[in-house]
C-alpha cells in the first residue's frame, strides 16, 4: 500500500518447489495484460473457453500483483495461523455447521476424511464479519485490498471472457457479483499441517476428498508446495505445476449451473505433498467467488452458444437454489453428512435436491 507505513509482519518462507518428477496436468496459462481492451478480450476470450470447457482450470500471468505484493500478502495470510492463540481462534471458531456461513476459523480435525481419519486443515475467512482477533486487525486494510484486487482486477476480466465465450454481453456475469467495500467477503486463508504415517495410510494420501466447488469462480494464488490435482479429461488425477506470482482459477458449482452445464465445475483434490516436501505445512490464499446471495441458479438461456449446443441442467429451473440456499446447503453438509457410495470411486450426497459428487 504505497505511501504507508505497513504493520510488521513475520516472513512466511516456504519450502522450494519439488525436484520430484510428477505427472503434470497441461493448463493453459492466459497473459492477463491483454485484457485492458477490447481487442485483447476478444483475442483471449476463445482461449479462455476452451481452456475452461476441456479443463475447468487454467493459470494466470501478468494480473497486476508484483512479487514483492505477493511476498506479503502471504506473510500476512500466515498472521491467523502463527501469531493468534488457540484460545482466541476458538472465540472466533466458525458455525458453518449451524449457519452455513463459513466467516471466522475452521479447527483442524472437524471434518472425516475416510476410514476415521479426520482433516489437518485450518483456515480463516472473511465473510463479511465485525470482529477478528487483534492480532489480523493492523492488517484490515491489506485484506481489503487482497480482496479488492481479486475481485476487480481478477474475476470481473474473468466473468467477462466467459460471458464472450458464451456469446452474451459482457458484463452479463459481471453484473451478478456485486462487492461491498465496506466487508471483505470470500477471502480465504488456510493451512494445511502434516499428518501421521498411519493417518496417510488410512486414507491413502488424500488431503481432501476430489469435488467441485460450491461458488462460481474459486481463485488460487500459486504456492510452491505440490498438493493439489485436478481431474484431467482422460480420467487421471494430475498435478497442478507451480508458478510464481500465477493465479491458479477454476470454474464452480454455480457457473455451471447458470450456464447450463457449457463451463463444468472442475473436480479436484489435495493430497499429501511429494517426499522433497513432506513435514512442511502448506498455507494457501484463496478468493472464492460467488454470485449475489439472491441469484437463483438457473441457466442463461439467452446465449446464442447454448442454443446451439443444448442446456444441461443439474435440477429444473423451478426448482433451482438461490446462491444463498446452494452456498448454505453445501457448506452445511461438508465433511459432516454421510456419502453414499456409487462405486470405487465416487460417493454422493443430495444437497437442495441437486446431487453432489465426490471422489475418493
Amino acid at each position: 500500500m504505497p505511501g504507508t507505513t505497513l504493520p510488521s509482519a513475520p516472513h512466511y518462507v516456504p519450502p522450494p518447489p519439488t525436484k520430484e518428477s510428477l505427472e503434470w496436468a497441461d493448463l493453459p496459462i492466459i497473459d492477463f495484460s491483454k485484457v485492458g481492451t477490447p481487442e485483447g478480450r476478444a483475442q483471449l476470450a476463445p482461449r479462455v473457453r476452451d481452456a475452461m470447457r476441456v479443463h475447468g482450470f487454467l493459470m494466470i500471468v501478468n494480473h497486476g500483483w508484483t512479487q514483492t505484493q505477493n511476498d506479503r500478502m502471504f506473510d500476512i495470510a500466515d498472521a491467523p495461523f502463527s501469531q493468534v492463540s488457540e484460545d482466541e481462534k476458538k472465540r472466533f471458531q466458525t458455525k458453518t455447521q449451524e449457519t452455513g456461513t463459513a466467516e471466522g476459523y475452521k479447527m483442524r480435525r472437524v471434518w472425516t476424511i475416510d476410514n476415521g481419519v479426520r482433516d489437518e486443515l485450518e483456515y480463516y475467512t472473511f465473510f463479511g464479519q465485525a470482529n477478528h482477533p487483534d492480532v489480523l486487525q493492523p492488517f484490515l486494510p491489506e485484506y481489503q485490498q487482497f480482496a479488492r484486487h481479486n475481485h476487480f482486477d481478477v474475476l470481473h476480466p474473468i466473468l467477462r471472457l466467459l460471458a464472450l465465450g458464451m456469446e452474451l454481453p459482457e458484463e452479463t456475469f459481471v453484473d451478478i457479483h456485486d462487492f461491498n467495500d465496506a466487508a471483505v467477503k470470500y477471502a480465504r486463508f488456510l493451512k494445511y499441517y502434516p499428518r501421521t504415517e498411519e493417518d496417510e495410510a488410512k486414507s491413502k494420501n488424500v488431503w481432501l476428498k476430489g469435488h467441485t466447488d460450491i461458488g462460481t469462480i474459486t481463485i488460487l494464488w500459486s504456492q510452491p508446495i505440490s498438493a493439489l490435482q485436478v481431474m484431467s479429461p482422460d480420467g487421471k488425477w494430475r498435478w497442478v505445476r507451480h508458478i510464481n506470482n500465477a493465479l491458479v482459477v477454476n470454474v464452480g458449482d454455480a457457473l455451471e449451473m447458470l450456464t447450463g452445464g457449457f463451463y463444468k465445475a472442475t473436480i479436484h483434490r489435495v493430497v499429501q505433498p511429494p517426499r522433497d516436501q513432506r513435514g512442511s505445512t502448506r498455507l494457501g490464499a484463496f478468493y472464492f467467488a460467488m454470485c449475489n446471495d439472491d441469484v437463483r441458479l438457473v441457466p442463461f438461456t439467452a446465449s446464442p452458444v447454448l442454443q446451439r449446443v443444448g442446456v444441461v441442467r443439474k435440477i429444473d429451473d423451478e426448482d433451482a437454489p438461490t446462491m444463498s440456499e446452494w452456498r448454505k446447503g453445501r457448506s452445511k453438509a461438508y465433511g459432516m453428512t454421510e456419502l453414499k457410495r456409487k462405486d470405487d470411486v465416487v460417493e454422493e450426497q443430495v444437497i437442495n435436491g441437486v446431487v453432489v459428487k465426490h471422489y475418493n
